[in-house]
């Protein structure tokens, strides 16, 4: 069984030895938890997708402590500057194109030529990148297509007992729940991979120009970044999206003030708001799992605008056939 540790300075010490010993630490990021491990070391990556269960194609991102760590593995171009300079650290993912002379393990890549990148800005993922020394490549810390965690007890539940895994440092829970978002530049054009923490708005208006969205069904620009199996964080329980009613052998995944009754129900913002509601997804979709009881979870519609955009993403994925 992994060891939990309160984030103490003393504790995130021991944690970077421990990345820099090729072994495993979930540690929290302001997205969710993240399963990290030294980014250089092929055999440690590995282990990331042996304790994952994670299939070999999908990319990892990569986590370091600033934009100039960063240039040491990727290639920028103008518009990566602009949105690295915007929202780093932050919850946005550059996909960029590997430098020859990287040292980063060709496994955080999946076979691609791209990195996924970011700076994080939690305090723990910071200290942790300053302690281990080491870029950081990690994916959510959850068994691979299942609920991302928020916090450590949701480590623990999912990937406490893989050998692979050192430590859980404890920081409480994650300030925004929602992954990050990704963007790449197939031909140079920016492309939204993934909606995520940073709602596409925001980064069409810093960048001044819309963003494309990416088929990531298929080819090589979706591949190239994480979260993109048509099956993703899923629950245990089926899922009913779009409901406006509830059913009997239902529980219900609620949002906003005009909320069904239900015998079993938990609200994700009963004002609407989207931010509250993103913070709350995960946690909520793993409560009401737990609750069901083999029952369906019925979601009612989220406005897709803003961060509603990715909480829908991630509830059309939590509810896709599973493979």
């Amino acid at each position: 069984m992994a060891e939990c540790l309160s984030a103490t300075a003393e504790a995130t010490e021991k944690a970077g030895a421990a990345i820099r010993e090729g072994r495993l630490v979930a540690f929290p990021t302001e997205t969710v938890y993240g399963l990290g491990a030294d980014a250089t070391n092929d055999a440690a990556v590995a282990s990331i997708f042996e304790a994952k269960g994670r299939p070999r194609f999908n990319p990892l991102i990569v986590h370091v402590a600033s934009v100039q760590a960063a240039e040491e593995h990727v290639v920028f171009n103008a518009d990566a500057e602009t949105l690295a300079r915007a929202f780093w650290p932050g919850g946005l993912t550059l996909v960029l194109p590997r430098r020859a002379d990287t040292p980063l393990s060709l496994l955080v890549s999946a076979g691609l030529d791209t990195v996924a990148i970011r700076v994080p800005a939690h305090e723990t993922a910071k200290a942790l990148l300053d302690a281990a020394k080491r870029p950081i490549a990690a994916p959510s810390a959850n068994p691979s297509g299942r609920v991302s965690p928020t916090t450590a007890a949701h480590v623990v539940e999912g990937l406490g007992d893989a050998p692979q895994l050192a430590y859980v440092l404890d920081g409480g829970a994650c300030p925004l729940g929602l992954e990050s978002t990704v963007i790449g530049f197939p031909e140079g054009i920016p492309t939204l991979l993934r909606p995520g923490a940073v709602a596409r708005e925001e980064i069409e208006r810093v960048l001044g120009k819309r963003l494309a969205d990416a088929n990531a069904a298929s080819g090589e620009a979706g591949r190239a970044s994480p979260g993109q199996l048509e099956s993703h964080y899923a629950p245990g329980s089926a899922l009913r999206l779009d409901a406006d009613t509830v059913e009997a052998d239902e529980v219900l995944l609620a949002f906003g003030p005009r909320a069904p009754d239900a015998e079993t129900s938990m609200n994700l913002s009963p004002s609407g708001d989207l931010k509250e509601a993103a913070a709350n997804l995960f946690a909520m979709l793993r409560a009401l799992d737990a609750k069901a009881g083999g029952r369906r979870i019925a979601v009612m519609p989220i406005p897709d605008e803003g961060l509603g955009e990715a909480i829908n993403d991630r509830l059309k994925r939590a509810a896709a056939p599973r493979g």
